[in-house]
């Protein structure tokens, strides 16, 4: 639980510092729209996550696994653009508060949301390692 509201406060912290110093960024608002923006980053996240996870077992069933072919490449680049993806749906949903004026300022907040999700998430591996050792 304190590993997402870390993760929480440190998006939050990265829409309202860090994005206004990216060029063709903008973030207007207090650090409560902040806050509510990374809540509704996580959330537009999490779905789209969920999509593309159902999307991608869906063409690998139904082509018998072909599809890994094309589909593992786009995973590669996908976990690079997908928080650029999210960054702009955000954008999209609020467009009063955060505002991106193309691509290239959405794939550099997104390089740094995915910064951010491997920060909070690095003692993910050293519990599932001492779980395993355990039982």
């Amino acid at each position: 639980m304190g590993r997402h509201i870390l993760r929480l406060v440190l998006t939050a912290g990265c829409f309202y510092f860090l994005f206004p110093l990216i060029p063709g960024a903008q973030f207007h608002g207090n650090f409560m729209h902040a806050l509510l923006a990374g809540i509704l980053f996580a959330v537009i996240a999490w779905i789209v996550e969920l999509a593309a996870m159902a999307i991608s077992a869906t063409l690998i069933i139904a082509t018998l696994g072909m599809a890994l072919f094309v589909l593992a490449p786009l995973w590669l680049v996908g976990f690079f653009l997908l928080p650029a993806l999210v960054l702009r749906f955000v954008a999209d949903t609020i467009p009063s508060v955060l505002w991106f004026s193309g691509w290239w300022p959405a794939i550099w907040g997104g390089l740094v949301m995915l910064f951010v999700g491997v920060v909070t998430s690095c003692d993910l591996h050293v519990r599932m390692r001492s779980n395993r050792s355990h039982a």
